[in-house]
């Protein structure tokens, strides 16, 4: 099987027969929906650097197919260090015309292509190499040596119908998210000079894509971590709490003196609105607003706003046991006294080890029985 696989690779260049090449790429893209298929790919680095070298094909079907399969390749984690180190110098058995760069720069060059077919399958694969931190830097790096800047990968997202080809540029929310893991990239999302968040805030409610809604949503709760910047984030410069609110609310009609307390984005809500639909992206948006409840002036000012009455109807509506759990803990935090609380700041408080195990053994029994 090895030996016929290796076959292929004569055909695997940009120079070989259209005919020839497309049956290689095609049994190689279905090598790659198995495990077994995609550990013999690794162990022969030459197909990694064809399949990088046949994105810039002419044929739009071969470049796709090679896109997928480095889709399908990334999407194992334990494959990303092999690709983000794949040393693209090295003296390969075949012929290698035009031969592409690390493959960060390489799809980011398509990707920031308006004019690319395989913009989107690049996005995915970006989304599969920067999912787990401990690769995190490593594609800072390579995006720096690229000369590939945030404000770029910020604006090709944020701007509408940026790609010619009909592209969406969705996964590059999940990109955003896991690269926000950094906290260089925090820094940056978190510029006061720069109004980024303001612009991602958006897309929290954005309803043809639950990629990219997740993805911005997943980047405000990294952002939340930072609790130096909780002020700002709350403040009317940001006002980031009815961002997080509003996919959490539903037509609940409420009473005068309740909806008055409320942020203006959410009073008198349409009949029709409907809360956020995916359990993941609702368990982000309840885990940022915790975040933000670590300091005693903010939990006021949340409850102030009335959260909890928001929060109240989607505890009564929620079915999934995970977003409950992380309902009832943020209510929890919301519906008890500064004094019971005792504390200034929750972040700073020591839980002793004990209880800690109890918590989690707690949650995870919960979660077992739903």
């Amino acid at each position: 099987m090895a030996s016929e696989v290796k076959e292929l690779l004569k055909f695997m260049q940009l120079g070989a027969r259209l005919d020839l090449k497309a049956y290689a790429v095609s049994n190689i893209l279905g090598l790659t929906g198995t495990v077994e298929g995609i550990k013999l790919l690794l162990e022969n680095p030459e197909f990694l650097i064809s399949l990088l070298t046949l994105l810039n094909d002419n044929s739009e079907v071969i470049s796709k197919e090679s896109a997928l399969s480095l889709v399908n390749i990334s999407a194992y984690e334990d494959n990303v260090s092999t690709l983000l180190d794949l040393d693209l110098e090295e003296k390969s058995k075949i012929v290698i015309q035009r031969k592409p760069q690390n493959i960060v720069k390489t799809v980011l060059d398509f990707i920031l292509d308006k004019n690319s077919h395989i913009s989107d399958p690049c996005c995915m694969i970006l989304s599969n190499l920067s999912r787990s931190s401990r690769h995190t830097e490593q594609i800072i790096a390579l995006m720096e040596k690229a000369d590939v800047t945030f404000d770029v990968l910020i604006n090709a997202f944020t701007r509408n119908k940026y790609n010619n080809k009909g592209a969406s540029l969705h996964y590059l929310g999940p990109v955003l998210s896991n690269l926000s893991q950094s906290v260089r990239v925090r820094k940056y999302i978190l510029d006061k000079d720069k109004c980024v968040i303001q612009r991602l805030l958006p897309f929290t409610e954005y309803k043809d894509s639950h990629i990219r809604r997740g993805g911005i949503v997943g980047t405000l709760r990294n952002c939340c971590f930072d609790i130096d910047h909780h002020d700002w984030l709350l403040s009317e410069a940001v006002d980031i709490l009815p961002r997080l609110l509003l996919p959490l609310a539903g037509s609940t009609e409420y009473d005068e003196e309740d909806n008055d307390k409320l942020p203006l984005e959410l009073q008198y809500l349409p009949e029709d609105k409907a809360r956020e639909d995916d359990p993941d992206i609702r368990c982000m948006l309840l885990e940022a607003i915790t975040q933000l409840c670590a300091k005693r002036q903010n939990r006021e000012l949340i409850r102030n706003k009335n959260a909890y009455v928001i929060l109240r109807e989607l505890h009564k509506w929620e079915d999934d046991r995970k977003a409950l759990l992380a309902c009832e803990n943020l209510v929890d935090i919301l519906i008890r006294t500064e004094e019971e609380i005792g504390e200034d700041n929750l972040l700073e408080v020591e839980v002793p080890e004990d209880l800690k195990e109890k918590f989690e053994k707690g949650d995870n029994e919960a979660l077992k029985k739903s």
